[in-house]
């Protein structure tokens, strides 16, 4: 699917959050999985994808996902859960 992606990847239900974007969500999250391409989710095994949301233009979705990043954790939990209330694992959505 053409476009981009803000997603939010977790290492547990209510754990540490990684909020991305991306324009190929399906690599970027096998990345991800991988250890490769953020730190940040290497060092705290952020290897599930709990939330994402499609964006037709890039820079709509730079746009959402820095004020997604600056909202208070109690919001990015309650747009999650809306979303997907079980925090499943949302990565065989992507058929690999």
């Amino acid at each position: 699917m053409k476009g981009s992606w803000v997603y939010v990847m977790t290492n547990r239900m209510h754990g540490t959050l990684y909020v991305g974007v991306t324009n190929d969500i399906a690599r970027r999250v096998g990345e991800h999985r991988q250890g490769i391409g953020s730190v940040f989710t290497s060092r705290y095994k952020l290897y599930r994808i709990v939330y994402m949301e499609h964006h037709d233009e890039i820079e709509l979705a730079i746009n959402r996902e820095t004020r997604f990043k600056h909202w208070p954790r109690s919001l990015k939990l309650k747009l999650i859960e809306a979303q997907n209330p079980s925090w499943a694992d949302l990565y065989e959505r992507f058929n690999v």
